[in-house]
């Protein structure tokens, strides 16, 4: 792998995204998305709020952290554009960073016009709640796709092993889903507290319960069927790829899945604390990055050594640019 100055930005990129995704968790878990009342992009209708609440200071500096966010990725974009023939890989997927970065802002936008946040219990809340998720899952696979790709990552072959490309297909939609229900669930703990782990058992299974409350008990379920499937997955498709890059991707990611599988049990017992509800969420961030870097290896893998000495021996693009 080869660390141009481009692909330590986009790293840095993502990284940063990272942050943000956290920080607007941090929003949702402490009730604070209504800190800004219903306005967009003003806060209470001011550029810089004037206001001492806690809860403005956090919805505020969450807003002010995406503002940043939004224009990195524009600057990931002319750079990538300014560095890379036309039709490249890291082109575009650096374009489609910034297509998903502009509607992860209206996303956001939509939530607070329409004041689905901080209290609020609707299923629209829980809708775009799950389109907020999908959309920071692929916003975070393209932008690490930019940074794989500038750091050396191999391109896709389309003529691949069909069964291997459905089973890895089949893995994103249910890490997609298990990110879903994950981020249904932490809405319903949010809204719905419990003070020990028997009353939120009997709310889980209770008829009268919200419905958020009684989907809970779906996300462990899906958590641990897709997780195992994910395992049996990544060792299938190891044993059959002779890349030495997927194998330490994969074995990365089914470390991840494990940890990520014990988090959430420490989760439940602890009845979903603020800070795990963080360190859960970035597992959940990472292991859905592993996966898209360790499908695109596997379906980018080298199809013989002359193959693999001339992705070596290629030139870096943005060292020929003068990036």
């Amino acid at each position: 792998m080869k660390l141009t100055r481009f692909a330590k930005y986009a790293w840095l990129v993502l990284i940063f995204n990272l942050g943000v995704i956290l920080w607007g968790a941090y929003v949702r878990a402490t009730g604070s998305g209504a800190g800004c009342g219903s306005h967009w992009p003003l806060c209470n209708g001011e550029v810089i709020p004037r206001s001492n609440q806690v809860e403005t200071l956090v919805e505020f500096t969450h807003r002010l952290s995406s503002g940043i966010a939004f224009l990195l990725v524009v600057g990931m974009l002319v750079w990538a554009w300014r560095a890379f023939p036309r039709k490249h890989r890291v082109r575009t997927a650096a374009v489609l960073s910034m297509v998903f970065m502009i509607t992860e802002a209206l996303v956001g936008a939509g939530l607070v016009l329409f004041e689905l946040v901080a209290d609020n219990v609707s299923t629209a809340r829980a809708l775009s709640i799950t389109v907020h998720l999908s959309n920071t899952f692929i916003l975070l696979a393209c932008i690490s796709l930019t940074a794989w790709w500038a750091s050396g990552g191999n391109p896709v072959h389309i003529q691949w092993n069909k069964v291997n490309v459905w089973l890895l297909l089949a893995g994103l939609i249910g890490v997609l889903i298990i990110g879903m229900s994950g981020a249904l669930t932490a809405l319903g703990d949010t809204l719905f507290p419990v003070n020990s782990l028997a009353e939120g058992i009997r709310q889980d299974f209770s008829a009268t319960a919200h419905f958020l409350v009684r989907l809970r008990i779906l996300h462990p379920t899906i958590a641990v069927v897709v997780a195992s499937y994910l395992i049996l997955v990544v060792n299938w498709i190891g044993a059959r790829v002779r890349n030495g890059r997927n194998r330490q991707i994969g074995w990365l990611l089914v470390s991840l899945l494990v940890i990520q599988l014990l988090a959430g049990f420490i989760n439940v017992l602890l009845l979903a604390p603020v800070w795990m509800q963080l360190v859960h969420l970035l597992l959940s961030d990472l292991v859905w990055i592993c996966l898209v870097l360790f499908a695109v290896e596997s379906m980018s893998t080298v199809q013989s050594a002359e193959e693999n000495q001339f992705a070596n021996e290629s030139p870096d693009l943005t060292e020929l640019s003068g990036v």
